[in-house]
């Protein structure tokens, strides 16, 4: 049977899984307080904070429908999901050793499809079904590919938003990719625009168009405008937006794979959402969308389920400063040896009766390289040696949280690798704590948690 008699299988099949599909149990991990402080995070003014959450993003929709009552309440859905490119992608990391500056690619996401085409949509299509749940009457979805599948996906947005909910196919044009003989250049990616309603919000941005010869019309009732190429006036944007790939040196780089820009997101958002409105995006990767809508006043819920993509958003917007919360899948998270841990020296300098001044200083870390996705002989290589040179650049971040409560980690202090080396001390004051958490993660993506217990004086390790 052919791909297209086969769809309407697909879409049945997929609505029937959703229907099916089970809500996981994900647990909040981390609370990273932002400039504002914790006590912000539950003020009603400042609206929800951020939340990244780690898992599958199926069962992640279902416990924001379920647990936190967010069904309808989403203005703005953006997905960038993988493309049917049938490769897989990584993560570029950089490592100083005694023989210079070594750089390493770890495995952020596969997409290949032993399933074909048909598992690829099924797998989509199901999502689909989740977004429209937790869309507000007057929100949008954008779904963000390219040729390999955008003809398909549009046929089944079509029947689960409906024809008439189509907005745009907007076609992001860009500069940098590969070049072939066989075939003009492939140098744009498909972004398609639904309303759940006919009620959406829309927002029309501008953009400048040039009189020819830049000279001026001068039409009564026409504002026109001159820069430095010349004479021009404002209209509505055009449904083609070149917007140039984020560079090499750009300060926005994260390293990840298929990172987009910033620009072209915050064009999304200013577009479908006001401030304060909620956006999601449910395949985050490095937290583009997240990191635009912070600056741009929304509220954001993102997703992965790669370990190296929620380490790299979690860098990204802790170092903005925003305020988040940190979930995980309970069921999913790979309990890490706890021999394979950090060591820390602590000194404890008594002020008064009450209150103690604390110092942590991390000394040594011994992970041990298993679990981790194949890299190529030489970057193993690169990595054993650094293991033996300066294992503490393997660390991708820590926080301490000098009051745990045995629940939740409150990030007091967060540190992040910086030109290849990582800050390895924290001071802080303690009370009646009986316990100090130490949260930090690897370059590869694996996160770990250390409790210092600190009763009757003394002091004593738990690796979780």
């Amino acid at each position: 049977m052919s791909l297209l008699h086969a769809l309407s299988g697909i879409l049945e099949e997929s609505k029937i899984e959703y229907e099916a599909s089970k809500a996981a149990d994900f647990v909040l991990k981390e609370i990273f307080p932002g400039q504002d402080g914790f006590l912000s995070l539950q003020d009603e003014n400042r609206g929800t904070p951020g939340i990244l959450a780690r898992g599958d993003n199926l069962s992640f929709m279902k416990y924001l429908m379920e647990s936190k009552s967010l069904k309808g309440k989403f203005q703005l859905i953006y997905i960038d999901p993988p493309f049917f490119s049938q490769a897989d992608y990584g993560a570029n990391m950089e490592f100083t050793s005694g023989e210079g500056t070594s750089k390493v690619k770890g495995k952020a996401y596969s997409d290949l499809w032993e399933t074909g085409m048909e598992g690829y949509l099924k797998m989509l299509c199901i999502r689909f079904f989740g977004i429209k749940d937790l869309l507000a009457e007057e929100g949008c979805l954008w779904v963000h590919l390219d040729w390999h599948g955008v003809h398909y996906v549009k046929v089944l947005l079509d029947e689960i938003f409906g024809e008439k909910n189509f907005v745009n196919e907007v076609v992001w044009q860009y500069k940098s990719g590969g070049t072939s003989k066989r075939h003009f250049a492939r140098k744009h990616d498909t972004l398609l625009f639904y309303s759940k309603s006919s009620a959406y919000y829309f927002n029309p941005q501008k953009e400048k168009s040039y009189n020819r010869g830049m000279k001026p019309y001068r039409f009564k009732g026409v504002k026109e405008y001159k820069d430095l190429m010349g004479w021009h006036t404002l209209v509505n944007m055009k449904d083609v937006w070149p917007i140039d790939m984020v560079g090499r040196t750009a300060r926005e780089r994260t390293g990840y794979a298929t990172q987009k820009p910033e620009a072209l997101l915050e064009r999304i958002i200013e577009s479908c959402s006001k401030p304060g409105d909620l956006c999601g995006d449910f395949f985050c990767g490095s937290g583009t969308l997240a990191a635009a809508a912070l600056k741009l006043n929304r509220n954001w819920v993102c997703c992965d389920k790669g370990n190296l993509a929620v380490i790299h958003a979690l860098s990204r917007l802790a170092g903005k400063n925003a305020g988040f919360e940190l979930w995980d899948d309970s069921k999913g998270k790979v309990a890490l040896d706890s021999s394979h841990d950090i060591s820390v020296e602590i000194k404890i300098t008594e002020m008064n009766q009450n209150d103690h001044l604390i110092e942590i200083e991390l000394k040594d870390f011994k992970p041990e390289l298993i679990g981790i996705d194949e890299m190529n002989p030489k970057d193993w290589k690169s990595v054993e040696k650094l293991l033996q040179e300066n294992p503490m650049q393997l660390i991708e971040y820590w926080s301490v949280d000098f009051n745990y409560d045995g629940i939740v980690h409150k990030a007091k202090d967060t540190f992040f690798k910086s030109a290849n080396e990582i800050v390895t001390k924290d001071t802080g004051m303690i009370g009646n704590s009986n316990a100090i958490s130490i949260s930090f993660s690897d370059s590869f993506g694996r996160s770990y948690h250390k409790v210092i217990n600190m009763k009757r004086g003394a002091v004593n390790d738990e690796n979780q």
